[in-house]
């Protein structure tokens, strides 16, 4: 696993941590509501405010969450 992927991926895993955590330290220390990752995922499934496509939401988001998990604890390269 050596390589330009290797390290491509580790740059990017990086900055997107560095990102979230300046974005979501931000959005805690504002104190508004709405800002955190948390509330703009829920905005964008419609889990909250609850739409209409609610449960379409949730249910898109953890069937991502348990096959993601799935592929990278089970299965092989």
């Amino acid at each position: 696993m050596d390589g330009f992927f290797t390290t491509a991926w580790a740059v990017w895993a990086g900055l997107f941590a560095v990102s979230f955590a300046v974005l979501e330290g931000w959005a805690l220390l504002n104190k508004r509501d709405g800002d955190t990752l948390s509330d703009q995922i829920r905005a964008w499934l419609g889990i909250y405010p609850v739409k209409h496509w609610r449960l379409a939401g949730a249910g898109a988001l953890l069937g991502f969450l348990l096959w993601f998990g799935w592929h990278i604890v089970f299965e092989s390269p």
